[in-house]
């Protein structure tokens, strides 16, 4: 059986993926698979620069607005998700197109999956509360005595993936830098698919830089504090959890909450941001197999499109 391949539109923050993959399907049957961890959830559509309902009409999208933000959403329901959709979109005889910029999702479906245990709210409950009491420094460097490797890649403040490495720990006993380099329990293999990585990718940072600064404006001149606010006043929501650990999301939040002013909210999303940006730029340079286009130049939509109909 021919192996099919699927085109796989990927790039850091702001370089122009939903244009680019819009104007493929202006020309292509194209179904689109969100390859994004924030577009899963619900009710947040301004902070995640969700495809509005006009760009989601050009083009089936999936993966969008299918979980509550008080839900969870593993890389390993991803790859399962991301798989059955290609099928059933061929099936129909269109085109998938994977789009999106969370690198991990990528990774899981194009390499497999290491068999880490699940998350455990009890565990994640009770690291929250020593962060609450002792800081993200005193439990990165709890981190550092039982998994060194892990702990000199985090910074002390990222309180997400230590928080993760540490119930990784908690629940099996094993350091997760041993459990990620084990054979994989999926693996590529299990898919009959070859997927294209097309990488929209900046000649100039500072180009990329502005755009997320300006989008960032734009986005809080669209109601994106209120979209905040909001999501607080739900009850059930809160700075622990993945989904308001979003970029952004944690920095409006603590501005409502008087932790400091709006120029320093907008300082520190622009920041955080940016930081984003250079993580998914250090993934997608750790792939040799991707077509890099220049996300700067005038034409990059004409070029992205033109490598994506590469794959046909």
């Amino acid at each position: 059986m021919k192996t099919l391949s699927v085109a796989c539109l990927l790039g850091p923050t702001a370089s122009g993926k939903t244009a680019v993959a819009l104007a493929f399907a202006a020309k292509h049957p194209v179904e689109i698979i969100s390859v994004d961890s924030a577009l899963v959830y619900r009710q947040m559509d301004i902070g995640t620069a969700k495809p509005t309902a006009e760009e989601r009409a050009a083009a089936p999208h999936h993966l969008i607005d299918i979980i509550d933000p008080a839900d969870l959403y593993s890389a390993a329901q991803f790859r399962a998700d991301a798989l059955r959709l290609v099928a059933e979109i061929t099936a129909r005889g269109k085109t998938p197109l994977l789009v999106g910029g969370t690198m991990l999702y990528y990774k899981a479906l194009t390499q497999g999956l290491n068999d880490l245990p699940q998350a455990d709210a009890a565990v994640r409950a009770q690291l929250d509360a020593d962060a609450a009491r002792d800081g993200w420094p005193a439990l990165h460097a709890r981190l550092a005595s039982v998994d060194p490797a892990t702990a000199a890649r985090l910074a002390p403040n990222d309180s997400q993936r230590i928080q993760r490495a540490l119930e990784i720990f908690m629940l099996s006993g094993q350091r997760m830098s041993v459990l990620l380099a084990a054979p994989r329990a999926t693996s590529a293999d299990d898919a009959p698919y070859r997927f294209v990585p097309i990488a929209l990718e900046p000649s100039d940072r500072a180009v990329l830089h502005a755009r997320i600064a300006a989008r960032s404006d734009a986005m809080r001149a669209d109601g994106f504090i209120d979209e905040v606010r909001t999501l607080r006043a739900r009850g059930d929501l809160n700075l622990s959890m993945p989904s308001m650990r979003c970029v952004g999301y944690r920095q409006a939040w603590e501005y409502l909450d008087g932790a400091y002013g709006y120029g320093e909210m907008r300082d520190k999303g622009v920041f955080a941001t940016r930081q984003l940006c250079k993580r998914q730029l250090t993934w997608l340079r750790a792939m040799p197999e991707r077509v890099v286009v220049d996300c700067c130049a005038e034409d990059a939509r004409e070029q992205a499109v033109a490598a994506m109909e590469t794959v046909l």
